[in-house]
């Protein structure tokens, strides 16, 4: 195209600021850009959402590029295609004028192809006695070639998209027949638990699988099956434990030493009693009290041990208190909520999670329940795990009930919310100050 030029419709066609800027962008060609026609016109069909056309008008763009006669599109081979409707019509499947027209229409409207209109309305061209074309009038592809680069960066994101979108799918598939089958395993076993309202749940989350879905509303659904999948397997995996324990005593002392069976990970072992060791402080005649008070701090008592050190008084029976680092590492929200915005003990952590718990709409009475039930460090976990998924969990107040609950029976361990939150915060999440 001339720079510069400026064409305008024929007839009662209106000229806008889009069919303008169309033309600018056309005048925009590399020297030497190249594309191979129907390489360009596939990524175009990849990103056709993105650039807002249908497929009916896929289908006029198809039909007009079978009349530019070379494979690849060039400003040295010219721009101009300038078939007639007749002939357009039949390449396009038979399509009726009148919606020939309104997708030509919708393809200058998405800058696609631009108009150059004769001054009849006419498409034709001009020979001269060599038989070469010196002007043409009818449909410019140069918005093609101008924006090649811009199509095929939309297509590949296109396919980039619907790739994260099937591999989404095929996990939540995978992860809703893995908590079928083992919920019905449980009930099979008789394993003690909650399971209808497990199953409620289960049914619950299906209930909010869109029927067209992205990956981004699959993602969190995704997360939060994760986690019920997980806990059943943490429920499943106590049952064998205990199995093992009852078929050898020797296990049993073993396993009240160096586990917790509400646990899925061992995170403190640190902590935990060497064999003998307090067999020879005790017969160490040069063993002072601060011997004794370390063995004493190193003893389990109800619970693992707190960020401190000492032994952890506010853990709920048999439920698992974690080191502070691991909670605020998981819930780095939580943070924001502390005296001066930062958390450095329990004590501030507590502190933040009244606040917090006020600002979930959780009543007193229910976390005055699961202050009782898990222990005041626990509970105040729980609420900043809570804050940290909020936007997935619709009554905060009614979950952690539940929480209580499952909780009272052994059904609940806080370990598998915990990791699922660090791995989803990544590495480089905030640590207490």
């Amino acid at each position: 195209m001339e720079s510069g030029y400026v064409t305008t419709p024929f007839g009662r066609r209106p000229m806008s600021l889009g069919m303008l800027a169309s033309q600018q962008l056309a005048e925009t060609i590399e020297p030497g850009m190249k594309r191979s026609k129907w390489k360009l016109f596939r990524a175009i069909c990849e990103a056709r959402p993105a650039l807002g056309v249908t497929d009916r008008a896929l289908t006029v763009l198809d039909a007009l590029l079978t009349f530019y006669p070379d494979d690849e599109i060039s400003e040295e081979k010219g721009l101009i295609v300038f078939p007639s409707n007749a002939q357009l019509s039949l390449r396009a499947r038979g399509m009726t004028p009148a919606t020939l027209r309104r997708h030509l229409a919708v393809l200058v409207e998405a800058g696609l192809i631009l108009r150059k209109d004769s001054p009849n309305g006419k498409r034709y061209a001009r020979r001269d006695r060599a038989g070469a074309i010196g002007e043409a009038f009818g449909f410019s592809v140069a918005p093609l070639l101008a924006r090649a680069v811009e199509i095929e960066s939309l297509a590949a994101q296109a396919v980039a998209d619907r790739e994260l979108l099937r591999v989404t799918r095929e996990r939540l598939t995978v992860c809703r027949r893995d908590i079928s089958k083992l919920i019905a395993t449980a009930l099979e076993e008789g394993i003690s638990g909650d399971w209808e309202g497990i199953s409620a749940m289960f049914r619950a989350l299906l209930a909010r699988i869109p029927r067209v879905a992205t990956a981004e509303d699959l993602a969190p659904l995704l997360d939060e099956m994760g986690l019920l999948r997980a806990e059943i397997v943490n429920m499943l995996e106590r049952r064998i434990k205990a199995k093992k324990m009852n078929a050898n005593e020797s296990q049993i002392e073993h396993h009240k030493q160096n586990s917790n069976p509400h646990s899925l990970y061992e995170l403190e072992p640190s902590f935990e009693p060497k064999q003998g060791e307090k067999a020879a402080a005790d017969n160490d005649p040069n063993a002072g009290p601060s011997d004794e008070r370390r063995l004493k701090q190193q003893k389990p008592s109800g619970g693992t041990s707190s960020a401190g050190g000492a032994a952890d008084p506010g853990a709920g029976p048999g439920l698992k208190s974690f080191p502070l680092g691991l909670v605020l590492q998981a819930c780095p929200s939580i943070l924001d909520y502390g005296p001066g915005g930062s958390i450095g003990n329990w004590r501030d952590l507590m502190s933040a999670a009244v606040v917090v718990r006020s600002m979930l709409g959780v009543s007193p009475s229910a976390y005055e329940e699961a202050c009782s039930g898990m222990g005041p460090e626990n509970a105040a976990t729980v609420i900043a795990c809570i804050l940290e998924r909020g936007g997935h969990i619709n009554s905060p107040g009614g979950y952690l009930r539940d929480l209580t609950r499952r909780t009272e029976r052994g059904e609940f361990a806080i370990g598998p919310m915990l990791m699922a939150l660090v791995r989803a915060n990544g590495p480089t999440a905030k640590h207490a100050s």
